[in-house]
């Protein structure tokens, strides 16, 4: 590191940290920050095991943290450093500082419990805001997340021999959230269980994005937490895709543990891969994936990574073409250029509508100044900009992964394909994207710059949400007023420009009181809830189950009594109830996205 008292020191430090005296709107703003969490929180003149410079003994505890997370930005692998300095920075940011010219002295394990003590207040203030949007609505919406819960209750069904026709698989992939909602269930009730698990869920994204960033940078990213959660609210998260979702957090922990961990400490990698596997497959590839390249990248020397690289890609083309010759694809109809610029991780901002798009774009061009001024600054300092290589080579490997993978696999011994694969990804591409930025030096703008983002984000987001909350307050409303156990069929369509499907709002409404009878689940194979032909509670053929859900099944005698909830008003947002009869088409009636100004037909 640096010793501030040499003269080339003492300009860094000055630059560089947040005591210099500096006009301007974001500066006058972080300083009032700066002093009202000093007034709020008054901390002694040291923090964790590092003992404060005189430099900024007597200022307020916000900047003295501001103050250490700028100094550990500095390489850890300048010839000067040495292994105390080494390791202080390693057990302020919980990453210990490993690396071919500075062996660590510090334990990863051990450096993030010393964080955790000295950061307990930022870490708990942070999991308390990234929780918020779980909780501003009566329910949580997102996606998929109420078929998850209604068939956790059918599950509770099963066990008490209450669902003839309906059965649990002996299935150990792609159940973890369901499982644990389920059991959970039984002891708290399903709706304090789904706050619960949801919450989790989201902790373990965000914290695991932090940490492999973290560890990328060797620093705590604290500058990049609204990022980060803006991310763990982005498309996958409303897409209900929560087992995968959960997948990727614990991906997350895992590549973090490779990168800086030691050899016994990277062992509780293998901890972590059954909990992946348990939650979805994918997840276990990303760990994988991108631990194997992190580990070999960090014992070549940098010459070699072009030919890491370029190793990677063409074992991602081969991949591509044995999945193609081996099992049913299909791709995006979109070309390769469109492709790397509507997946490039902003993506997963752009959710139920065109509004998104405000907020996506926005995250993008303060990326590329943020990039170029650090970069611009390690120019004139003449710094080298190796500090890039390894976040960049990751980032292109994800967007090339974009390029080369098929939207759609149907692998064998599942009725419904794994699908939106490219638009999955993009949650992964977004969090090296951050990488890359985590690794360059703090600035004061960064934090308020991102956190005006994340306010547009959040406000469009607690809009539409509550929209969705509105009319599944309307589907309960119409399903409480039939007689217990009847099916129902939802025949909803998106918003106008929206990328996210809202056709399971009317199934977690169904709970104790009817039945889903499109709920896709059951059918598809790829949950651990299965049905035989000719139960009365959902349909078994996948198919069916698809033509359903888009508005074109066709109902037969032994589907009656059945029931329709459709859109019935020019905003999508007013819903009603019919009755079907045999030989009837489900979304005859109502209001379509095709041609909302036909209105009810």
């Amino acid at each position: 590191m640096f010793h501030f008292g040499t003269p080339r020191g003492r300009g860094i430090f000055r630059r560089f940290t947040p005591h210099r005296k500096k006009e301007g709107f974001f500066s006058g703003v972080a300083d009032s920050i700066d002093r009202l969490v000093g007034q709020l929180f008054p901390q002694p003149e040291s923090v964790g095991d590092f003992a404060t410079p005189p430099e900024v003994q007597g200022k307020s505890f916000a900047g003295r943290c501001y103050y250490q997370i700028v100094t550990t930005q500095i390489d850890e692998r300048q010839a000067g450093a040495t292994p105390g300095d080494v390791n202080a920075s390693a057990a302020l940011t919980g990453i210990a500082a490993s690396s071919s010219e500075t062996p660590s002295l510090t334990s990863v394990l051990s450096a993030c419990a010393r964080f955790l003590r000295g950061s307990w207040l930022g870490v708990l203030v942070a999991s308390a805001a990234v929780l918020v949007p779980c909780f501003w609505h009566k329910r949580i919406e997102a996606g998929d997340l109420g078929s998850h819960t209604y068939n956790a209750w059918l599950a509770q069904l099963i066990e008490r021999g209450l669902a003839p026709g309906l059965w649990i698989a002996n299935q150990w992939n792609n159940i973890l959230f369901d499982a644990s909602l389920s059991r959970l269930g039984n002891l708290v009730g399903l709706r304090l269980a789904e706050r619960i698990c949801v919450s989790a869920a989201v902790l373990i994204f965000f914290w695991g994005a932090f940490a492999m960033i973290a560890a990328m940078a060797r620093r705590a990213p604290w500058p990049l937490t609204p990022c980060i959660a803006m991310l763990a609210y982005g498309w996958t998260f409303q897409q209900g895709f929560l087992n995968y979702y959960i997948s990727l957090g614990l991906a997350f922990f895992g590549v973090a543990l490779l990168l800086r961990g030691s050899g016994l400490e990277r062992a509780v990698v293998l901890l972590i891969l059954p909990l992946a596997w348990m939650a979805h497959p994918l997840g276990v590839a990303v760990l994988l994936g991108l631990g194997s390249y992190v580990m070999i990248a960090e014992m070549l020397p940098q010459r070699r990574h072009l030919v890491l690289l370029a190793g990677a890609a063409f074992l991602f083309l081969a991949a591509t073409t044995y999945i193609s010759s081996r099992f049913s694809v299909l791709w995006s109809s979109e070309g390769s250029l469109q492709t790397l610029l509507a997946y490039n991780g902003a993506d997963q901002l752009v959710l139920y509508g065109r509004q998104y798009r405000l907020p996506s774009d926005l995250l993008i061009i303060f990326s590329l100044i943020w990039v170029a001024l650090d970069a611009r600054m390690r120019r004139a300092l003449k710094e080298s900009w190796h500090i890039y290589f390894l976040p960049l080579q990751l980032y292109g490997l994800a967007l090339l992964a974009a390029v080369l993978l098929p939207s759609f696999v149907t692998l064998p011994g599942y009725a419904a394909p794994l699908g939106l694969l490219t638009a999955r990804l993009t949650s992964v591409t977004a969090v090296l994207a951050c990488c890359l930025l985590g690794v360059t030096r703090p600035q004061k703008w960064h934090f308020p710059c991102l956190a005006a983002i994340a306010a547009i984000f959040f406000l469009f987001l607690y809009s539409d949400t509550g929209k969705l909350n509105n009319m599944e307050e309307q589907a309960e409303r119409y399903e409480h007023l039939l007689p217990p156990g009847q099916r129902i069929i939802a025949t909803i369509w998106p918003f106008a420009g929206s990328r996210l499907l809202i056709d399971h709002v009317i199934d977690r409404a169904c709970v104790a009181q009817c039945f889903s009878y499109a709920n896709y689940e059951p059918a598809s194979g790829q949950f651990r809830l299965r049905a035989k032909p000719g139960n009365r509670y959902v349909l078994s053929d996948f198919a069916s189950a698809d033509q359903a859900e888009s508005g074109n099944y066709i109902v037969q005698t032994q589907d009656l009594p059945l029931f329709e909830i459709y859109q019935c008003n020019l905003n999508m947002t007013a819903l009603c109830m019919r009755e079907l009869a045999a030989g009837e088409r489900n979304g005859a009636v109502g209001v379509h996205p095709s041609d909302p100004a036909q209105g009810q037909n």
